[in-house]
């Protein structure tokens, strides 16, 4: 039985529009203007990902069919406000990190 850490990655799979699946780690969850967004990055599946793009992927939660699915944003405006939070979230997050470092020092 394997036990489950603060570090361990929640990984989803994803299935595109062609049908092709792909693993994705959640990176960041947040609720704004009464929507659910997740900011998600492709999980590191073999060596060969050190040398892929590692482009941050936001979805949206949405009811289709009474079933929760995670779709893409096609509103641009939205897609933007919602990219630019989490980006800033991400970047504080690396302050706070970086500064721990320095004050352990």
């Amino acid at each position: 039985m394997s036990e489950m850490n603060e570090y361990t990655p929640e990984l989803f799979e994803l299935i595109d529009a062609e049908g092709n699946k792909k693993n994705f780690e959640l990176i960041d969850a947040a609720e704004l203007n009464g929507e659910q967004y997740f900011a998600m990055v492709p999980a590191i599946e073999d060596e060969d990902f050190l040398n892929s793009d590692c482009d941050l992927v936001i979805l949206k939660s949405i009811f289709e069919d009474g079933e929760e699915i995670l779709a893409s944003i096609d509103d641009d405006e939205e897609f933007m406000q919602v990219s630019e939070f989490f980006l800033q979230r991400m970047e504080e997050a690396m302050e706070y990190v970086d500064d721990e470092e320095f004050e352990e020092v």
